[in-house]
């Protein structure tokens, strides 16, 4: 069984409770505007190339048997990304760093062996392994296997998940998981059809489900400025996560937009469609929190 995973990211404090090691599943059936994780998004391997680390010395040029990579003015290659059978041979030969594909495949030993080298940390701070994406639910036969010998050998499991999966696996997967890190993007259907290019009946649904499941779980709202940061869809948002928790009271994080991954779509060679927006500032965060708090949500920001 093998896991198609982007990359392993270990020492992590903020995608789940202690120190966690995160695993990042490639492949998403959302392709949410904003998406801080473009390399992700695609099940497919891809090549990336990053012009501003490029010191021009034409190593990877004599690697590519495929001529995937052509000289272009400047000394920069030109990539040809249909022509590219992701051999590495220019990842290899490139000093500087500047080429990397983005997808790789792991067996489900490989990948327990990698989570258990960081067992000494889980058990000092109640941390384990976390998965993120994408979406790992795509694969959700390889995460059903691997939670099932998370749990056999102690270590704790968490996932990151937009919720737009099959609800049957989703409820199977549930019964292995210690923590779910669930987004609630908009409540408008129609609008959160125009921001991911998926409604959003799926996701409440499971969204539901996880409630009802009792594993413990964090809501979380992406804070996109401009975007679902008004009142209508803060209240709707609420009223959910209300009407969930039928009388237990429920929270919801914020997750403030951020513009680190727009060096990973030059580097993918794609647009990204937020280039002109700025970060929400730290009055108008206060604002959308307070709004959750009024509504009778405890809002916490993240770090």
């Amino acid at each position: 069984m093998l896991a198609n995973i982007v990359n392993i990211q270990r020492f992590s404090l903020h995608d789940g409770p202690g120190i966690r090691t995160v695993v990042f599943f490639k492949g998403c059936p959302l392709k949410c505007r904003w998406c801080a994780n473009p390399e992700c998004i695609s099940s497919l391997p891809q090549l990336g190339f990053s012009k501003s680390l490029c010191n021009r010395c034409g190593n990877c040029l004599s690697q590519c048997d495929e001529k995937a990579l052509q000289v272009h003015k400047g000394g920069i290659p030109l990539l040809n990304r249909h022509r590219c059978n992701f051999c590495g041979k220019c990842v290899n030969a490139c000093p500087q760093k500047a080429l990397v594909i983005y997808g790789k495949s792991i067996t489900l030993e490989e990948l327990l062996a990698e989570i258990q080298r960081d067992r000494i940390f889980y058990s000092q701070s109640g941390g384990g392994v976390t998965l993120s994406g994408g979406e790992p639910l795509l694969q959700a036969e390889l995460v059903l296997a691997l939670f099932k010998r998370c749990r056999s050998a102690g270590i704790t499991t968490a996932i990151e998940t937009c919720g737009y999966v099959n609800s049957d696996v989703f409820q199977r997967v549930l019964e292995y998981a210690d923590y779910v890190m669930y987004d609630l993007k908009s409540l408008n259907k129609e609008r959160h059809l125009d921001l991911t290019g998926k409604p959003n009946s799926l996701i409440l649904t499971n969204a539901l489900a996880l409630v009802a499941s009792g594993v413990r779980r964090q809501f979380r709202f992406p804070l996109i400025p401009g975007i679902n940061d008004d009142l209508e869809n803060i209240k709707m948002t609420s009223e959910f996560l209300q009407k969930a928790g039928k009388g237990e009271p429920l929270a919801v994080e914020l997750m403030p937009y951020h513009r680190l991954g727009i060096g990973k779509y030059e580097a993918l060679g794609e647009n990204y469609f937020l280039a002109d927006l700025e970060s929400a500032s730290p009055a108008a965060i206060e604002q959308v929190r307070q709004h959750f708090q009024e509504f009778g949500i405890n809002c916490l920001v993240s770090s």
